[in-house]
C-alpha cells in the first residue's frame, strides 16, 4: 500500500488528520513472554508478544480468535478496565500492556494469551504490580526492529493530529483536546487535587516518569467491587490503596502525584486504540482530562473517529 493509499484509508474522521511521523513502523525483535495473575478474574495467564509484519497493527490472539487492539472492538461500559471482544471472545484489562506497547514504539505485534483457569471465552492480561513497568522492561530487553511487509519493504508510520477542538463529557468528568504540535497530556484524578502535565511523552520519559505509576483505589469501595465479582486478584501488591479518613494505606508512593501519572498511563493505553495499520495511536494534541476512566477514554476515541453505535463491532 502506498503512502497516499494509507492516508485515504485512515481518513474517516472529521477531527483527525494523519501525517508522517518521520519514523518507520517497528515490532519486537524477539518473543516476550510474561505470566501473572489477572486483577479481576484472579486467574493466571501467560502473554506472548511476537514480532509482526508492517501494517499488521497490534492484535490479541485468544483461542484462535484474532481480536484487533482497535476501538472498533472495544466493549462499552466495562467496569474498571478496558475490554476487547470479537466473535464472543474477550480479553480484558488490556490498557497497561497497550500503554507500554504504544509508548515503547511497538507498532505491530501479535499478542497471544492463554490461561489455566475457567477462561472458556474470556482472558485477562496480568496486572503485575499495577503499573506497566514490567512490560516496558521486558520490551526493552527484547529490543525492537523495523517491521517489514511480505515483500520485505518497510513502512512509514503515520501520526494522528487533531484538526479542531473536541470535548467528551459524562456527569462531572470530561476530556477536552485542542490542536497542538506536540503530545501534551494534562490529567487530574479522582483522588486528591493534584494535576500532572507534560509534553515530553517519548519512550525515555514514559519509561522513567510514567511506567512505574501504579493503579489506585479507594478502600471504602473495595467491598462493593468484590461483591460485583471484581478485583479477585487485587491486593496491596497490585495497587495503591487510599482511605478517605486515613490516607494512603500502603505507602510509600513512587511519586507524589502517582495517581495522576497512572491516569496518564491508562489514557495512553486507551488512546492506542485509535491506532490503525501499525500507525501511531496517541493523539498529537493538548489533551486535558478530569476524573476520567476507561469508558470515558474509549468514548473520546470513538468521538474522534465519528463512530456511531451501529458501527461498533464489539460484543456487549
Amino acid at each position: 500500500m502506498s503512502l497516499a493509499a494509507a492516508f485515504k484509508t485512515l481518513n474517516r474522521s472529521p477531527f483527525v488528520t494523519w501525517k508522517s511521523s518521520g519514523k518507520l513502523q517497528q515490532t519486537v525483535a524477539k518473543c516476550v513472554e510474561k505470566t501473572g495473575q489477572g486483577l479481576h478474574s484472579g486467574d493466571v495467564f501467560t502473554v506472548k508478544l511476537l514480532p509482526a509484519a508492517a501494517r499488521f497493527g497490534r492484535c490479541f490472539i485468544f483461542r484462535s480468535t484474532v481480536i484487533p487492539a482497535s476501538i472498533d472492538f472495544a466493549v462499552k461500559e466495562t467496569p474498571l478496565c478496558t475490554t476487547l471482544s470479537q466473535g464472543g471472545y474477550r480479553v480484558r484489562t488490556v490498557e497497561h500492556l497497550l500503554s507500554a506497547l504504544e509508548a515503547s514504539g511497538v507498532d505491530n505485534c501479535r499478542i497471544e494469551i492463554e490461561g489455566s483457569g475457567d477462561y472458556e471465552r474470556s482472558a485477562e492480561v496480568p496486572i503485575f504490580d499495577g503499573s506497566s513497568r514490567e512490560w516496558v522492561e521486558a520490551i526493552n530487553q527484547a529490543g525492537l526492529k523495523v517491521a517489514v511487509d511480505s515483500g520485505g519493504e518497510s513502512c512509514e508510520k503515520l501520526a494522528p493530529y487533531l484538526s479542531e477542538p473536541v470535548l467528551t463529557m459524562k456527569n462531572d468528568s470530561f476530556i477536552a483536546a485542542f490542536p497542538y504540535p506536540k503530545v501534551n497530556i494534562t490529567y487530574a484524578p479522582i483522588i486528591g487535587r493534584q494535576w500532572f502535565s507534560s509534553t515530553l511523552l517519548d519512550e525515555s520519559f514514559y519509561s522513567k516518569e510514567i511506567a512505574s505509576a501504579r493503579t489506585f483505589c479507594l478502600y471504602e469501595e473495595v467491598e462493593q467491587m468484590q461483591k460485583l465479582g471484581l478485583i479477585k486478584g487485587g491486593s496491596a501488591e497490585t495497587a495503591i490503596i487510599c482511605s478517605m479518613s486515613k490516607g494512603w494505606l500502603n505507602p510509600p508512593l513512587r511519586y507524589d502525584d502517582e495517581p495522576c501519572r497512572h491516569k496518564v498511563l491508562d489514557l495512553i493505553g486507551d488512546m492506542s486504540l485509535l491506532a490503525q495499520q501499525g500507525n501511531q495511536g496517541l493523539l498529537v494534541a493538548h489533551i486535558v482530562a478530569y476524573k476520567g476512566g476507561h469508558s470515558l477514554h474509549t468514548e473520546f476515541v470513538r468521538q474522534l473517529l465519528g463512530i456511531s453505535e451501529k458501527d461498533d463491532k464489539a460484543s456487549v
